[in-house]
């Protein structure tokens, strides 16, 4: 690997924590400014050697006990790649270097690391591995939360679109920072943490995002009817994979006798099958399906959390992503989403 790949990672926060010293101490104790410390603690700067044996003094231990330099692990693909050449994505998740082979993203057409190529990686210089933050999920505006984070942090957010359990999982594998879940009903909100401890056990935190709106994406002419009729009409159905959010509502909705005849790969594949005319009816989002022009018949409010390991949760970029949630700029957005109710958003549970 390049030396361009090498990352420097630090233990300065953990340390200073584990002290109960501000950032102002430990500053006035290393002969360091507070800012200069914030920055080296989120990863925005690299210490001079000057800096870091100052610190390591502060400490009263040893330079590479605070400071490691990584770049030297095993490169290795989160998921085999399709075909050759591919293009791909880097990021360090724990201590694994992943190459991630790019796939359709809800961001878009976002710029590759490299290219996979007749054995080789060849990477671009610009490529970052330790500045990206790998996310999960299934929400439609999760661009709203990327593009925020990108302004607000000197971080970027890769979204790989997967179901609530199939994300969860991913997690549980060390394949990616952060899983989108939406399991559970607004009146049982810890539905949302019982299912992620069913893989995850007990070291895990969840980010509420928000508490939306899901039904029944409907054909025109559909939508004046009751659930419980169009449940019982003759109608072609799109579904999503068992495991996610929306086919659990299609299981409980037609107690498990409904069998979509097509699949679509996340929520706006759902409302777009509608309007192209493959189907009449699925399970989606209002946000999608007002933006896709198609009717929505409500069925029920829901938490969509973002999930993500208590083990990890020290990583700046996860503390980043947290902060921006929170933020009252990426609350605003929020709060101009149909179907998106941002009362909840930022509560870490």
């Amino acid at each position: 690997m390049s030396k361009e790949n090498l990352v420097l990672h630090n233990t300065v926060r953990k340390s200073r924590e584990e002290r109960s010293w501000s950032q102002q101490e430990l500053a006035d104790r290393a002969g360091l400014s507070r800012t200069g410390i914030s920055a080296i603690e989120s990863g925005r700067l690299i210490p001079s050697t000057a800096a870091a044996l100052a610190l390591a003094a502060a400490f009263n231990c040893r330079v590479e006990d605070i400071f490691t330099l990584s770049g030297q692990e095993t490169t290795e693909w989160a998921w085999p790649p399709d075909m050759e050449p591919c293009r791909y994505w880097r990021a360090m998740v724990g201590t694994r270097h992943l190459i991630y082979p790019v796939e359709a993203s809800p961001l878009g057409t976002l710029p590759h690391d490299g290219v996979w190529r007749d054995g080789q990686w060849h990477d671009h210089p610009f490529a970052d591995p330790v500045r990206t933050l790998v996310v999960a999920c299934c929400d439609p505006a999760v661009g709203l939360l990327a593009s925020e984070y990108a302004r607000q942090t000197p971080f970027r957010m890769l979204v790989i679109p997967r179901s609530s359990r199939t994300a969860v999982q991913m997690l549980a594998d060390g394949l990616i920072h952060a899983a989108g879940l939406h399991l559970a009903h607004a009146s049982k909100p810890e539905e949302n943490r019982k299912e992620a401890a069913k893989i995850l056990g007990e070291d895990f935190c969840l980010v509420r995002v928000a508490n939306w709106e899901e039904g029944l994406a409907l054909a025109p002419g559909l939508a004046g009817q009751s659930v419980e009729d169009l449940m019982k009409a003759n109608l072609s159905w799109v579904g999503r994979e068992p495991g996610s959010g929306a086919r659990q509502v299609l299981d409980e909705l037609s107690q498990g006798l409904l069998v979509p005849q097509f699949l679509a790969r996340d929520h706006r594949g759902v409302a777009q099958a509608i309007r192209n005319g493959f189907a009449q009816a699925g399970v989606s989002v209002r946000l999608v399906c007002e933006e896709e022009g198609i009717d929505f018949l409500s069925v029920r409010k829901e938490p969509y959390d973002l999930c993500f390991l208590k083990s990890a949760q020290n990583d700046p970029r996860l503390r980043a992503m947290v902060e921006v949630i929170q933020s009252a700029a990426y609350q605003k957005q929020l709060a101009g989403l149909p179907g998106y109710d941002n009362r909840q958003t930022g509560k870490i549970a």
